[in-house]
């Protein structure tokens, strides 16, 4: 009995002091050194300073950016993939995934996943359905909850992306919750963007945003397999859709391809039109045009959130904030009126 006890007190030791080094905040150079080593528990404890709200972790956050920014041997080519719900974005990451893996390339996945309004919770099910691809020593997966605040899950997402590139992740997917606004975040952080769609003709086609078919470089009708026939036909009315949009400012013709990710038809012939597009945009200089019209953007936009952030927390601010609201919800004062007033009020305390 007394052996049992002493045992059972040992483990618990043993527990504490393993759960003691797990929560152990390591230096910017022990981070450093791991992320070069492509140690993905050290690149995934970096990645969870960047979307702590800690003051402390957001200060080291900032110094490993800082760091890898200048490491990075070259930088990855970032594929956005959004589609509709059902059209099985986990099982053809994973396809194409592998496929890459084979061809001799280190695959990072960014999901950004849907949050509950009401839970707050988020449905983190990447890992589980891309058992094969979250396995291999060559890739890294890592889901990030949108939650209310997209703007700053994909900021936190393009520093991520910095990590991984240290690391020495060369293909980075980036995928949505759907179609809906992350599409554009997404948008403005990928070299490319794929869209994929399920067999279903133009009907489909009607129930999702113009905006976000215009954004995509390619589109794939995938689970081509279930009806060819079908799937077909959707090709050629998203081909035909096509037509009708603008010309793109990259010149490259959007493409529409068959494929089946459970299969692992089509994957080959998709990734050889991901390739011609880069070639065509470096040779045409569009790819490193976008690269920096992208740099700039997000530059503005932490601006901004800086700024709005700093507002709202202004003590005056905070004094006459929820005054204003309430008096605007029971239609005493415009929007536009209370919101000259706080900004009146913010702009008296810079002078």
């Amino acid at each position: 009995m007394n052996e049992y006890i002493f045992l059972k007190k040992s483990n618990n030791i043993k527990n504490k002091i393993k759960e003691a080094r797990q929560k152990k905040i390591l230096s910017v150079d022990e981070y450093i050194k791991g992320i070069q080593q492509g140690d993905r528990m050290i690149l995934g404890k970096a990645i969870t300073l960047i979307e702590s709200t800690k003051k402390e972790h957001q200060l080291l956050a900032k110094q490993i950016i800082e760091r890898c920014l200048s490491l990075r041997s070259k930088q990855s080519f970032r594929l956005g993939i959004t589609g509709v719900p059902g059209v099985g974005k986990s099982t053809f990451i994973e396809a194409l995934g592998m496929y890459l893996i084979q061809q001799g390339k280190k695959i990072a996945v960014l999901a950004i996943d849907p949050t509950s309004n009401t839970t707050q919770g988020s449905i983190l099910g990447d890992k589980t359905r891309m058992q094969e691809l979250s396995i291999h020593e060559n890739a890294f997966i890592r889901p990030s909850p949108a939650g209310d605040a997209l703007g700053g899950v994909a900021r936190k997402t393009r520093e991520v992306i910095i990590l991984c590139e240290a690391a020495g992740y060369d293909t980075i997917f980036i995928e949505t919750v759907g179609v809906g606004q992350s599409e554009i975040a997404v948008h403005s952080m990928t070299d490319f963007f794929l869209l994929l769609l399920l067999p279903g003709g133009g009907d489909e086609l009607q129930g999702i945003k113009r905006g976000i078919v215009e954004m995509a470089d390619l589109i794939a009708v995938n689970k081509s397999d279930t009806n060819p026939v079908l799937a077909k036909q959707a090709k050629q009315a998203y081909r035909n859709a096509i037509h009708l949009f603008p010309k793109k400012e990259s010149d490259w013709t959007v493409k529409t391809i068959l494929c089946s990710a459970l299969k692992n038809e089509g994957i080959q012939e998709l990734w050889k039109l991901i390739l011609n597009y880069q070639s065509f945009t470096q040779e045409n200089h569009y790819f490193l045009k976008n690269r920096k019209r992208q740099n700039s953007y997000w530059f503005k936009e932490t601006i901004g959130e800086g700024l709005e952030q700093l507002f709202y927390q202004h003590p005056k601010i905070k004094k006459h904030f929820l005054e204003l609201q309430k008096k605007v919800e029971e239609e005493k004062i415009t929007p536009f009126a209370a919101a000259n007033q706080l900004l009146n009020i913010f702009n008296s305390t810079l002078s």
